[in-house]
């Protein structure tokens, strides 16, 4: 009796450990048709930022410094859900919690800082409307953003779901989904600093 209790708990894992890696799989795939997604409006930005009608560019708008802030922000976050996921593997749930709840006050820092530079522009005349340069810029940086916002209530369905019902298989799982999914915002994020703002700022 203990022998068959002991192999069917050896399947019973087993088939979490192969809806883990197809899961985990999947969404390596869904991030490959976001890269695509993200390429297409690189394309059109590099298309469209010489195309201001006369009025501002990068240079005359962009606040490096204030940019800066929201970069160290989300990378560091980046550095926090590491910890989470080093939490999570030790099964460590007061840590995983801990660590998801910094991550996750850095990464709506970011979302702050960007809604704030939007607004500033906007209420200076430089809204997406008035250059096609603008709407680039407006529709690449807002795209990551709403990225990084879908993150953030992601963030909070799993930490909810930790809190309640511990680490389970299948959520470390989804935790491992999210933090592919937000280093790859992480990613992205960098590529738009460097190509967006600092070549822009010149």
């Amino acid at each position: 009796m203990g022998t068959h209790a002991a192999a069917h708990h050896d399947a019973h894992h087993e088939e979490h450990h192969d809806t883990g890696r197809m899961t985990t799989l999947g969404f390596w795939i869904y991030l490959m048709t976001d890269c695509i997604l993200f390429a297409s409006f690189f394309a059109t930005y590099a298309v469209l930022f010489m195309n201001t009608a006369g009025g501002v560019s990068g240079k005359d708008i962009f606040d490096l410094n204030l940019i800066a802030g929201g970069t160290a922000a989300l990378l560091l976050s980046s550095i926090t859900f590491g910890f989470a996921m080093i939490s999570a593997y030790k099964n460590n749930k007061g840590g995983t919690l801990l660590w998801l709840f910094v991550t996750f006050l850095f990464g709506l820092a970011f979302i702050g800082i960007e809604l704030y530079e939007f607004n500033h522009l906007i209420h200076a005349g430089n809204g997406p409307s008035s250059s096609a340069f603008l709407t680039a810029f407006f529709s690449l940086v807002g795209l990551h953003g709403l990225h990084v916002t879908a993150g953030l209530l992601w963030i909070i369905v799993l930490f909810i779901d930790i809190a309640k019902r511990g680490l389970k298989d299948r959520t470390v799982t989804r935790l491992s989904c999210l933090s592919l999914f937000w280093h790859f915002l992480d990613v992205i994020w960098i590529c738009v600093f460097s190509f967006v703002y600092l070549m822009g700022a010149m």
